[in-house]
């Protein structure tokens, strides 16, 4: 399936910025099953300063920096992108989660031990005794892991409410747990919490969803945005599987893989310093348009 991708960013200052330095990540990766022909960022103001270059867990991006005063400023990032049927795992035919779990701390250097990066807590997704509670009703012994995952990925998606009220960005993983209530990251979160807190290695993915209307409605421009799942290590044979709990599947080609890290913090769309600025207001549009197939 070909797509293709408009992410329109704009704030507003309260009062004028002199400076600010900014790094985006909204390149969607190369991936086996996605190709990104062609990529676009305008920013306005121009910036005096920019570049581009690949992070630590590989995602691509783009430094930027602004100089003059100004009220303003508006980052459009323009995408095509081909994605692939994504090849149908048999979650049976995966090993029992304790192996994934144990080769993941090997000594010698293997894709488990290499995936084993992503099984300690980050900066937003902490460990523990109560998120590894909750994910051991889906993790009896010796069960499949891949089978464990859809398990666990089938409660959150039952037991929680999809609440955009219910939590922000920096609402704790803990609150999810005991509002049972959020949004997308939220879940990612979560996710990530119980699977790294019995020990297997799980990573944020950040991307974006195509979003059909409801059936004779038209399609409404900037009405998507930008969306989160996890992917989940499940064995040297199988490898990295993604998993979105906020919708209950494995993701396919209606799901555009941007960036992956630790939690959102390594992924956030677009950041920044600024100098001068007071308040401020972030106005964000996402438009994911079906071309068709590739």
């Amino acid at each position: 399936m070909r797509y293709q991708l408009i992410h329109r960013t704009r704030y507003i200052y309260e009062g004028s910025v002199t400076v600010s330095h900014h790094l985006a990540r909204l390149a969607p990766r190369a991936l086996p099953g996605q190709r990104c022909p062609w990529h676009e960022l305008q920013i306005v103001p121009v910036p005096v300063g920019r570049g581009v270059h690949i992070d630590a867990f590989g995602n691509t991006t783009a430094y930027f920096e602004v100089e003059g005063k100004h009220e303003t400023l508006e980052v459009t990032a323009r995408s095509l992108v081909e994605v692939a049927p994504a090849e149908a795992q048999d979650p049976s035919a995966t090993p029992p989660w304790e192996t994934v779990r144990d080769a993941c701390q090997a000594e010698k250097l293997t894709p488990g031990s290499d995936a084993g990066a992503f099984r300690f807590a980050s900066p937003m997704v902490p460990v523990g005794p109560d998120f590894a509670a909750f994910s051991r009703p889906d993790f009896p012994p010796g069960r499949p892991v891949l089978e464990g995952v859809i398990a666990l990925m089938d409660r959150i998606f039952r037991e929680f409410r999809f609440d955009p009220r219910a939590t922000d960005v920096t609402t704790p993983v803990a609150d999810v747990l005991r509002k049972r209530a959020g949004v997308c990251q939220d879940f990612a979160h979560l996710m990530l919490a119980a699977l790294r807190s019995i020990g297997i290695p799980a990573r944020y993915v950040s991307g974006y969803l195509e979003t059909a209307p409801p059936p004779g409605q038209p399609r409404l421009i900037g009405a998507d945005a930008s969306h989160a799942w996890v992917s989940v290590f499940c064995g040297d044979a199988a490898g990295w599987v993604d998993a979105d709990p906020t919708n209950n599947l494995l993701p396919g080609e209606r799901h555009i893989t941007v960036a992956w890290g630790r939690d959102f913090s390594d992924v956030s769309p677009l950041r920044g310093v600024t100098l001068g600025a007071g308040g401020q207001l972030l106005q964000v549009a996402v438009d994911v348009i079906p071309l068709g197939e590739g």
